[in-house]
């Protein structure tokens, strides 16, 4: 009779992770493309850094991620148990900001043109040229403004995933969830 238990526990755990792996696979094609966002954002950071200080920024940039999802998993799994009907519409915000994000890019490439990627390459070149230029608060800056982008990319990515598992249970919700923000 033991054996059978054991059987019957190793059958359910087998069961909640294979609802966990098909979960994980839908929420990742679905946050694909803000997947990729957030990895261009990261490899975008270290350009116009000193080669020397490529490691120490990708790590505080790495950090400051780990921060976010541990801030935004749990109250994603707090909304889902609390305040389901909320799913919804933090997609459609998510999805609205994400509108307008792209639409500013294009915009801006339109009334600006072509040119100002140059002119922003020429600052920088300036500046790093320039001895009085204060490297740490630059890589700060840098920094900061990577560590906020990936919040917003983070808690889309979230987002979406937690619409993926809204009807699943806890623990699968949490597993997911854990799994997709990594």
């Amino acid at each position: 009779m033991a054996g059978t238990g054991l059987i019957a526990l190793i059958d359910d755990v087998a069961s909640i992770l294979d609802d966990v792996s098909v979960l994980t696979k839908v929420a990742a094609k679905k946050t694909a493309g803000v997947l990729g966002d957030d990895l261009a954002l990261n490899a975008q950071q270290v350009a116009g850094v000193r080669a020397d200080r490529e490691l120490p920024v990708v790590w505080a940039v790495a950090k400051g991620s780990a921060v976010n999802k541990a801030i935004l998993v749990p109250s994603a799994l707090g909304i889902s148990a609390l305040a389901p009907w909320a799913i919804t519409p933090l997609l459609m915000a998510g999805g609205a900001y994400l509108c307008y994000e792209g639409f500013e890019k294009i915009a801006h490439r339109f009334v600006h043109g072509g040119g100002d990627e140059t002119e922003k390459e020429r600052k920088l070149r300036e500046a790093f040229e320039d001895a009085s230029t204060d490297l740490v608060a630059f890589e700060r800056d840098k920094i900061k403004g990577a560590v906020r982008t990936d919040f917003i990319l983070s808690a889309e990515i979230i987002v979406i995933t937690l619409g993926t598992v809204a009807g699943a249970a806890f623990a699968t919700q949490v597993s997911v969830l854990a799994g997709v923000a990594s």
